[in-house]
């Protein structure tokens, strides 16, 4: 609530998904928490008729309203009839269609000041992680890296990518995941050169590159990882350029200390790539926060000047693409220690695998 008060706020409204989880225990989908300053706060989970018991259960010790609308709206008017004259709520995350409704919801005596934009003010909360949940990440990143050691037999000519996606995905649910915590990512030959390339029909041929970029939910925490391999013998320029982006990546992960600017963790990187002559190549961000949600704050990139903390969650993930020939990209979890970064997927090495 300090934040929401330094934004002359007297009251904060939170409806994104993982930020009512984080602040509340409630993982429904239809949801919104009304908090008041005070000592103590005074707070309440808003929500509808399908999540009476489970928000009941979930977000034990705090007032539930079930009601008929759209939570943020209740919430809203709920704060104003407190007497809440301006109320904090994050612009980054609010739809134009929520705003409105929350808008409609307050008195027309205080509508047109009592809503104030405020970005990420329980994002920020979350890009540090207690033991509780770096314990949770941890699980979520060790399923990870079993699931890539249970589906490399399946890494074969005349494989589909859809094949191996299902495979990984078959088991991790077998093995107690909730959901992948994004689209899993296999991409064999040319695709390999696609940051993105989703699994598709297309087979795996006797030699090439295949890239595998994936994650679990587990309790609520996601894991990301990513692991390059070759079918075949490689040529030297595969050969050379895999090393490069290995030697980036392992410098990514040897700048992650606390203190440390995001933007100098990126250069890090960033520079290994640039002597190789490869920098062109690499098209986005050295990394990203993992928690709650698969990309959250902080974000490892160019110039950027927030400093990693400890209990922070980062991925290091460099890579190159060579359109219309091959991509390679290597990716870590790294946890932010007192005296440096912990990796989090150790146990699945980085280093070169012929298949």
């Amino acid at each position: 609530m300090r934040a929401a008060q330094e934004k002359g706020a007297d009251a904060l409204l939170v409806t994104h998904a993982p930020d009512v989880r984080y602040l509340s225990g409630f993982t429904g989908s239809s949801g919104a928490l009304a908090l008041t300053v005070g000592n103590p706060v005074s707070a309440a989970l808003f929500t509808d008729g399908r999540y009476t018991t489970q928000a009941k259960t979930e977000a034990a010790g705090l007032r539930v309203a079930v009601g008929k609308g759209a939570p943020g709206g209740l919430a809203a008017a709920w704060l104003a009839s407190r007497g809440s004259k301006k109320c904090a709520f994050d612009a980054v995350t609010t739809t134009v269609a929520e705003l409105d409704g929350m808008r409609k919801a307050v008195p027309g005596s205080v509508r047109r000041s009592f809503l104030v934009a405020s970005r990420g003010l329980v994002a920020r909360l979350r890009e540090r992680k207690d033991a509780e949940e770096i314990a949770l990440v941890r699980r979520a990143a060790n399923l990870g890296c079993r699931l890539f050691e249970h589906v490399l037999e399946k890494i074969v000519p005349g494989s589909t990518e859809t094949d191996i996606a299902l495979a990984m995905e078959f088991e991790a649910r077998r093995a107690g995941a909730e959901a992948m915590s994004f689209e899993t990512i296999v991409a064999s030959g040319t695709r390999s050169a696609l940051p993105h390339g989703r699994a598709s029909a297309a087979k795996l041929l006797r030699r090439g590159f295949v890239t595998l970029d994936f994650g679990v939910l587990l309790e609520g925490y996601c894991s990301d990882m990513t692991r390059t391999v070759h079918l075949g013998r490689p040529t030297e320029q595969e050969w050379d350029v895999y090393h490069s982006v290995l030697e980036a990546q392992e410098a990514g992960v040897a700048a992650v200390a606390p203190g440390v600017r995001c933007g100098d963790v990126d250069e890090a990187a960033r520079s290994v790539l640039r002597k190789a002559g490869l920098e062109k190549w690499f098209t986005h961000s050295t990394g990203h926060g993992v928690g709650l949600e698969i990309h959250e704050g902080p974000r490892l990139a160019a110039k950027q000047e927030q400093v990693l903390e400890q209990g922070m969650v980062v991925t290091i993930e460099p890579g190159v693409y060579l359109p219309g020939e091959f991509g390679v990209r290597i990716e870590d979890m790294v946890l932010v220690t007192e005296m440096g970064g912990e990796v989090l997927t150790a146990a699945s090495p980085t280093a070169w695998m012929e298949l």
